[in-house]
C-alpha cells in the first residue's frame, strides 16, 4: 500500500505541472486586476493624494494576496483544465494509461497538488491575510470610501449576561446615542433602570456621560428613583461598535472571529449570519479545490478534436457557474431562507456529485 502512493517521476512531473500553471494563471489575473482597480480607483488617488508608499505597499501589497486567495479555486480549475488538456492533446495520458497506470492511480498527484494548494488556502484565509486586510481596509476607508453614517434606530443590544442597552437612535460623528436607556436584570427580574436624554462618549475617560439622567433601583419591598444631571458610566460598548462595516471580519484570524460571533449573539446583532458565512467559508472554499481539481480532470483527460479550446471554455462556464451559485446561495442565507452552514456548503455537495459522475465518464 505504501509502494503504491509513493511518489513517481510521472507523479512529480504532474505536480510541477499544476503547481506551475496555477501560479502563472495567478500572476496573469492579478496582474489583470490591478490594472483594472488601479484605473478604477484613480480619481480617489488623485482627489485624496495618499502618498504613493501608501499606495503601493499599504493597499496594493495586501490587496495581491487577498485578490489571489479569493478566487483561487477558480485558478485551480483553470490550471487543471489547461494542462490536463494540453496532455491529452499531446497523448499523455493515453501513454500513461497504457503503461498500467489505472485512472483511479492517475489522480494521486492531481489531489496531492490540491491538498497543497487547499492547506495553504485555508492558514492564508485564517491567519495570515486577516492581519493584511486589516491594513487594507483602513486605507479604503481613509483614502478611498465614505466616512461610515450609523442611520440605525431603535437600537437594542446586550452588552452583558442580564445587562441591555436602548438607544432611539445614534450620531456617529457626536458620539451621542438619544433617548437612552440602560437596564440590570437578576434572573429574569428587573433590578434597575436607568434612562436618560442623551449619552455622550467622553473619550478622555473612555466612558458614556449619561445626562439629565433617572435610575429607578428596584427592591425587595420598595423602589429607590436617583436624579441627576450627569453620570459616568461604562456599559461594555464603544463607538467602534456602532461605526463598524460588516467587512470587518475580514481582518480577524479564525479565533478572533469565534470569539467575535459569540459576542455579537450576545448582543442579539442582526449580522450574525453574515459573520456566520464568513466562517463557514475559509473552510468551504478551499474544500471546493479537490471538488474542481475533480471535475477539471475528468472533462480534459479525453483528447477531442480542436485542441483545448473545447475544454478550457466548457470549464470556464462550470466555474463561474459555481461561483454564480455559492453567491446566491449566500444572498439566500443573508435573508433567512437557509442557515449560514447550509448555503456555503450545499454549492460544494452539488458540485461534487456533478464531480463524481463525470469522473464516472471519464474515459479510463
Amino acid at each position: 500500500m505504501r509502494e503504491k502512493f509513493r511518489l513517481k517521476t510521472i507523479d512529480y512531473y504532474i505536480i510541477r505541472k499544476f503547481i506551475g500553471t496555477y501560479l502563472f494563471a495567478i500572476a496573469l489575473i492579478v496582474g489583470i486586476a490591478v490594472v483594472f482597480d488601479i484605473s478604477e480607483k484613480l480619481d480617489d488617488f488623485m482627489e485624496k493624494k495618499p502618498p504613493l508608499s501608501y499606495i503601493v505597499f499599504h493597499y496594493y501589497f495586501n490587496f495581491i494576496p487577498y485578490f489571489a486567495n479569493l478566487f483561487s479555486s477558480l485558478f485551480t480549475f483553470i490550471a487543471v483544465i489547461f494542462f490536463t488538456s494540453k496532455m491529452a492533446y499531446n497523448t499523455e495520458i493515453i501513454a500513461i494509461l497504457s503503461s498500467g497506470v489505472s485512472f483511479k492511480r492517475m489522480m494521486y498527484p492531481y489531489f496531492v497538488s490540491a491538498t497543497i494548494i487547499a492547506v495553504f488556502s485555508f492558514f492564508l484565509t485564517s491567519f495570515i491575510i486577516p492581519p493584511a486586510n486589516r491594513v487594507r481596509l483602513d486605507f479604503e476607508n481613509t483614502y478611498i470610501k465614505r466616512p461610515f453614517q450609523n442611520s440605525d434606530h431603535n437600537i437594542h443590544k446586550q452588552v452583558r449576561p442580564g445587562v441591555f442597552v436602548y438607544m432611539e437612535a445614534y450620531n456617529s460623528f457626536s458620539q451621542t446615542g438619544y433617548k437612552f436607556s440602560l437596564e440590570h436584570f437578576v434572573d429574569g427580574k428587573l433590578q434597575s433602570k436607568l434612562m436618560s436624554d442623551y449619552a455622550r462618549w467622553d473619550s478622555t475617560k473612555g466612558k458614556w456621560a449619561v445626562q439629565n439622567y433617572y435610575i429607578r433601583n428596584y427592591l425587595a419591598d420598595s423602589q429607590e428613583i436617583k436624579k441627576g444631571e450627569r453620570i459616568d458610566t461604562s456599559i461594555f460598548i464603544t463607538p467602534k461598535d456602532f461605526t463598524m462595516r460588516t467587512s470587518v471580519v475580514e481582518t480577524m484570524n479564525l479565533f478572533q472571529l469565534n470569539e467575535f460571533i459569540d459576542q455579537q449573539r450576545l448582543q442579539g446583532a442582526d449580522t450574525v449570519d453574515v459573520f456566520l458565512i464568513e466562517k463557514y467559508s475559509r473552510l468551504a472554499y478551499p474544500f471546493s479545490t479537490f471538488i474542481l481539481t475533480l471535475i477539471g480532470v475528468a472533462l480534459s483527460s479525453r483528447k477531442v478534436r480542436g485542441g483545448i479550446g473545447l475544454h478550457i471554455g466548457v470549464g470556464l462556464a462550470i466555474s463561474f457557474s459555481y461561483i454564480l451559485f455559492m453567491r446566491f446561495s449566500t444572498m439566500f442565507a443573508v435573508g433567512g431562507s437557509l442557515t449560514p452552514f447550509s448555503a456555503v456548503w450545499i454549492p460544494n455537495i452539488l458540485f461534487a456529485v456533478i464531480a463524481i459522475g463525470l469522473y464516472r465518464m471519464a474515459p479510463k
